[in-house]
């Protein structure tokens, strides 16, 4: 029988347990659940190390936004079936595993414990259920994610879908469509509720005409201000992007300035946002030895 490996990544503790035990359950099923973003990427991280990646992670699409209450968010099929599943998933029951992944025991339920984490300097970004999607497609392209959500948002579907998500699910789901959407996913098929398919089309097809715009004011720049703006990207400061490039201050400041302009925005802030949907990446931080050796101490 071939195992499925899922890791479960929702801040409402009970639900994401209840969840993860009821998945547990399932006789092809590996589950192990985290209750942040970076505790996610750790779980995934680690895992692949040890060489037993995850197949499938499934993410709340409010990850970050709500408070972590106790799983009160999840109403409906898919809440009332984990119920039915799991009857022990109070604190003090101990694990399914050491390692956190759960299977069905004969005779009672399963707790699958939550790995949580405070967000290191850089992961802020991934505690957002999309960002999240986004960064895993990048890091681990073969884990599909599947969007867990409390309402159909086909704003926020398309976006999961352009992050990388290969389904959307609506919490009170039951649990068996749950399963067939886990299987689904992994032979590579994209699954959304039917009732989403129209606004999520039309989501999309508005998203590529921005994207079409924003790559034409991006096209309007010129080779070192695309440098300067993906530096922009990559966070960097006025005297950052100057010792970066060679340039001096003024002559950085003169660029940023042009690329405000060309781009028709106000703000750097802007500036990014519009990058970003144009795909401009951010430059890299380690700068080439390389280049450092060729352009040594020139100032353009």
């Amino acid at each position: 029988m071939v195992r499925i490996r899922v890791l479960v990544v929702d801040d409402h503790r009970i639900f994401a347990e209840s969840l993860a035990a009821a998945l547990a359950a399932e006789p092809d099923v590996d589950v192990s659940a985290a209750g942040s973003g970076p505790a996610a990427l750790r779980c995934l991280e680690r895992a692949a190390a040890e060489g037993r990646r995850f197949d499938v992670m499934l993410v709340d699409a409010d990850l970050g936004t709500v408070p972590g209450t106790a799983g009160g968010s999840a109403n409906g099929a898919l809440h009332g079936a984990l119920n039915g599943t799991v009857n022990g998933t109070a604190a003090g029951q101990g694990p399914a595993s050491a390692s956190g992944s759960g299977s069905a025991s004969a005779g009672g339920p399963v707790q699958v414990p939550v790995a949580r984490a405070v967000p290191d300097h850089g992961e802020a970004a991934l505690v957002d259920g999309i960002s999240l999607v986004a960064g895993v497609r990048s890091s681990q392209p073969s884990v599909r994610t599947v969007v867990l959500a409390e309402k159909d948002d086909p704003h926020r579907a398309a976006q999961a879908l352009q992050a990388g998500a290969s389904g959307w699910v609506a919490k009170d789901c039951s649990l068996q469509r749950l399963l067939a959407v886990l299987r689904g996913v992994l032979r590579d098929e994209t699954h959304l509720p039917p009732a989403l398919l129209t606004g999520v089309l039309r989501e999309l097809t508005a998203a590529r005409k921005h994207r079409t715009e924003s790559e034409r004011l991006v096209e309007s720049l010129t080779p070192r201000e695309r440098e300067v703006l993906r530096c922009m990207v990559a966070g960097l400061g006025r005297k950052a992007v100057a010792e970066r490039l060679f340039l001096s201050p003024h002559t950085v400041r003169t660029h940023m300035q042009n690329v405000l302009g060309k781009l028709g925005v106000h703000s750097t802030l802007a500036a990014v946002a519009l990058a970003r949907r144009a795909g401009v990446g951010p430059v890299d931080l380690v700068p080439p030895l390389g280049n450092v050796v060729e352009r040594g101490g020139q100032l353009a």
